[in-house]
């Protein structure tokens, strides 16, 4: 969108005219010659509402505001964009500037066109705390309404190249922050799409008004060199169709110069001067057969050498965007490098407009399916980690990760190709096949050998994931994966996990107490017991009883004082409390600095939501309290840990019984330090005395400072108890060069 002014700068005879025939819809009908007699119509109403919406604003530049609805448009015409599209090319600014209501426009122009416009709206008129959330909310919504509708981004993309074409008009305030937009978000996303003239025109635009100076620098020593090597890159285009001629072959031969902005970058990156930049210039060559590429790629190499490791298939294997062509840098006359582009017109159409060939294709064979699928993948995925993201900075984080994909392309073992972004893992990888397959892996297979689920996959790798029905995603797998699917889709389930788990602790905390009020089980949740829930849900501010249990496993409610209140509503329905419950619960096991609700016994199997406190790690045979904290779930402390000791006597209530089951379900982690002799090989001595007592490392501290003669070993074991803790300390006495081997416990706050 451009902002509207009212007071124009004056125009000569000449600008005038021409600023009249471009708000004409005549400037827009030429090129509508693919559409029916209705249609056009139908686009020729769209501009007669959106001029009388825009009546009496003008542009930065005085010209009137509907030039560049009718610009936008014109853009879309040159992807065949139909007259939908074209109606909400022409009116994307009308329901956020004009005042026109929804409902108004959906009765003149229909839902379809109406949904349209709505998903181009910028979201002026909602309040945000900042303006990154604002615009991260802005692009979340771009690019949901594009997953549904890709005509959406296309008229947008559509918008902001006439936006950096007529930016000198704008205030030079404004440059830079549009311009950096349109570098980091909009000219990815044609990339993305594979539009990739809007995609060299938004950078160079950007480029210009981002940095002017090295801009017109740059420009002048491109024009320079142009000049200078003309000669040269004549001769070569003569020899290479001398060469297709000899051997009877039709081609179409054009020639591509890098944009400035990509010179630009190369410099930047790699330290060069403009001087060593080699691969300015080059060819593409569009070829009628897909055979036809591959004999013409033999004939070029018989014609130059090729630069060794400089060759790439691209039809063979496509881009994540769906381009194809084969490219091949070829050393030309005086040693000059030279890249050729060989493509197909199709392949050829596809590169240079993306997803925008569907509407091509279909405005010259309606019956063609060609280019129909490109993207779809990555456009579902954006539905894909919007329901499991409602966050729209942690969204934008997700897409982000996508926009800008070096690609890595590896096979399943059925041999179908998969692409990724380049540095993704076995988790990536089995996330893009399915959410299932990432939820259950367990291990990989690349190359038929064993490997880690964090290993890094390269260019031609055969991976197959090992699952198991019991395995579930893991917190530390967020730290290297490198696709926004496979991030959403581990944090989503993570939280899933965590709310079943917190919703199963605070039933279990909440039964016990009530036990301490006589209430021998929960009411049931039916409709007999359904007023009894309802006030209940009223006292506490909560909407359901899930997220009622969810909050008292989080330590957001006590359950002692919710199930004093619960046993109040019981009785005033008849269901008078138990009197020798009470005095089981309260009475039976009385002690001084008993916290105050029921027993919770521990097993290992409660998942996230209890937590074995690092500083003191306790382990079955310790004795433990229990702190129940606000948003974290239960934290278990052992009895003397200063840490624990110092939350009970400050917040007592949040604190409950808990005590070990009879057999636990797994190894539990204690810090044990190892003194030892300082030589050769006495880490492998330790280590293998703790693999003969059963022990498993889980970490390891040798400490910063330089080895002593003396060097104290940090391990985080894990031991089944208290009695398998000390059977390896007396293992590890036993060792030599082990002078002492003793448990760690916490120091004092503060000390």
């Amino acid at each position: 969108m451009t902002e509207p002014v009212t007071s124009p700068p004056a125009k000569s005879p000449a600008q005038a005219a021409a600023s009249a025939a471009a708000a004409s819809f005549a400037a827009l009908e030429a090129q509508l010659d693919y559409l029916t007699p209705a249609e056009i119509d139908l686009v020729r109403q769209a501009y007669r509402f959106a001029d009388e919406a825009h009546l009496g604003q003008l542009r930065k530049n005085g010209d009137p505001y509907i030039t560049h609805p009718i610009a936008v448009a014109q853009q879309c015409t040159e992807w065949k964009l139909d007259a939908q599209a074209l109606c909400a090319a022409l009116m994307h600014d009308v329901l956020e500037d004009c005042g026109v209501s929804k409902a108004d426009m959906a009765e003149r122009f229909g839902p379809q066109i109406t949904e349209l416009v709505d998903g181009l709206t910028k979201l002026d008129k909602l309040e945000f705390h900042s303006r990154e959330q604002n615009q991260a909310e802005s692009f979340r919504k771009m690019l949901l309404a594009m997953a549904r509708d890709v005509r959406v981004i296309l008229i947008k993309l559509a918008d902001r190249t006439h936006n950096m074409r007529t930016m000198g008009d704008m205030p030079r305030s404004k440059w830079e922050r549009i311009s950096r937009e349109t570098l980091d978000v909009y000219a990815p996303i044609a990339h993305r799409l594979g539009l990739n003239n809007n995609y060299r025109e938004l950078q160079d635009l950007a480029f210009k008004h981002l940095h002017p100076w090295r801009y017109r620098a740059l420009s002048k020593a491109l024009e320079k060199s142009r000049s200078r090597r003309k000669d040269l890159i004549a001769r070569v285009q003569a020899e290479v169709e001398n060469a297709f001629l000899r051997h009877g072959m039709e081609v179409r031969i054009v020639g591509r110069e890098k944009t400035l902005y990509s010179v630009y970058r190369k410099m930047d990156l790699k330290h060069l001067s403009f001087a060593q930049v080699t691969d300015i210039y080059g060819f593409r060559i569009i070829l009628p057969e897909l055979l036809d590429c591959y004999r013409a790629l033999g004939i070029l190499h018989q014609l130059y050498k090729p630069l060794p490791g400089k060759f790439r298939d691209y039809i063979a294997i496509p881009k994540m965007n769906g381009y194809q062509s084969l490219h091949t840098t070829l050393v030309g006359p005086f040693g000059t490098n030279i890249e050729f582009q060989l493509r197909t017109h199709t392949m050829d159409v596809v590169a240079e407009s993306g997803v925008a060939a569907h509407w091509l294709y279909k405005a010259s064979d309606p019956n063609s399916r060609a280019s129909q699928d490109l993207n779809t993948q990555w456009l579902q995925s954006l539905l894909d980690i919007q329901q499991e993201t409602h966050d729209a900075a942690e969204f934008w984080d997700h897409v982000k990760i996508d926009l800008f994909p070096d690609s890595v392309y590896v096979f399943t073992p059925k041999s179908r190709i998969m692409a990724l972004p380049r540095g993704a893992t076995a988790v990536d990888f089995a996330y893009a096949i399915h959410s299932d397959v990432g939820n259950r892996a367990i291990g990989a297979k690349i190359n038929g050998e064993q490997a880690p689920l964090r290993s890094e996959l390269n260019n031609g790798d055969v991976v197959e994931i090992i699952t198991s029905p019991h395995a579930r995603p893991n917190p530390s797998w967020l730290g290297f994966v490198k696709t926004g699917r496979a991030r959403s889709k581990i944090r989503h389930h993570l939280k899933t996990l965590a709310e079943e788990e917190s919703v199963a602790l605070g039933e279990r905390l909440l039964r016990q107490a009530l036990r301490a009020e006589g209430i021998a089980a929960l009411p049931a949740d039916d409709e007999a017991h359904q007023p009894v829930w309802d006030k209940l849900l009223r006292f506490t501010g909560n909407r359901s009883r899930r997220e009622l249990m969810t909050d008292i496993g989080l330590g957001r409610r006590i359950a002692s004082m919710v199930s004093k209140k619960l046993a109040a509503l019981l009785s005033e329905i008849g269901q008078k409390p138990d009197l020798l419950l009470i005095s089981q619960e309260r009475f039976g096991a009385a002690a001084e600095d008993r916290p105050s609700q029921g027993v919770v016994t521990l097993d290992g199997s409660e998942g996230t939501s209890v937590q074995y406190a690092a500083c003191c790690h306790p382990i079955p045979g310790d004795g433990i309290i229990g702190y129940l904290g606000k948003g974290e779930g239960l934290v278990v402390h052992t009895e003397d840990c200063p840490h624990g000791r110092k939350l009970l006597h400050r917040d007592a209530e949040r604190f409950i019984e808990v005590e070990w089951a009879e057999e636990p379900t797994r190894l539990f982690e204690s810090a044990v330090v190892v003194t030892v002799n300082n030589g050769k090989g006495v880490l492998a001595k330790v280590a293998a005395a703790l693999a003969s007592a059963e022990a498993d490392i889980t970490h390891i501290h040798m400490g910063d400072e330089p080895a002593q003669a003396a060097t104290d070993l940090r391990f985080v074991l894990a031991v089944r108890d208290r009695v398998h803790l000390a059977q390896v300390l007396r293992q590890l006495k036993r060792t030599p060069s082990v002078i002492r081997a003793q448990r760690v416990r916490p120091t004092r706050p503060g000390n």
